[in-house]
């Protein structure tokens, strides 16, 4: 603004101004340039604090933090309504519905997997975890169409008795 570079001309330059000027560009080249930017910048200055910083970032293949709640809620939910199923099991006095909390573990077993793949940055001594996904996703598919089919079979018998 007007008034402050009136205030600039009018006291003495000195080198706390620079210091103050060069933090300024600084953090405006950090914000711009990104964190690679940053390290560069970093090691040029204080090359043990960089190592130290460089060795703390996580490899480009991480998981970001919405990701990872996106995992950790979506295995959570899927837990919970298992835990639903089977208390309606109860209630309900049907007990194919459990079979069907338990058609689901599979599915879960699936979902851990993943998570400790992505955990380990999708490790290549890891793959093996990204076959047995696979596989357990095609069990959980099959064993909740069985269980859910088991569901729809016993519903005609559990209107007529009630």
């Amino acid at each position: 603004s007007p008034l402050q570079q009136q205030e600039a001309q009018r006291r003495p330059h000195s080198l706390h101004d620079d210091n103050a000027a060069a933090a300024t560009v600084a953090a405006a080249a950090a914000r711009t340039a990104g964190a690679a930017l940053c390290l560069n910048a970093l090691q040029l200055a204080l090359p043990d604090a960089a190592g130290a910083l460089a060795a703390r970032m996580e490899p480009t293949n991480a998981l970001s933090l919405p990701t990872w709640a996106i995992h950790v809620s979506s295995v959570t939910e899927w837990v919970a309504a298992m835990a639903l199923m089977w208390k309606f099991a109860d209630v309900s006095g049907n007990p194919r519905w459990k079979g069907m909390s338990w058609g689901m573990m599979p599915s879960l077993g699936s979902a851990m997997a993943a998570c400790t793949w992505h955990f380990f940055y999708n490790s290549p001594d890891l793959d093996f975890l990204v076959a047995l996904q696979a596989f357990l996703t095609v069990m959980g598919n099959c064993t909740c169409w069985l269980a859910a089919y088991r569901i729809y079979t016993a519903a005609p018998e559990q209107e007529s008795s009630a």
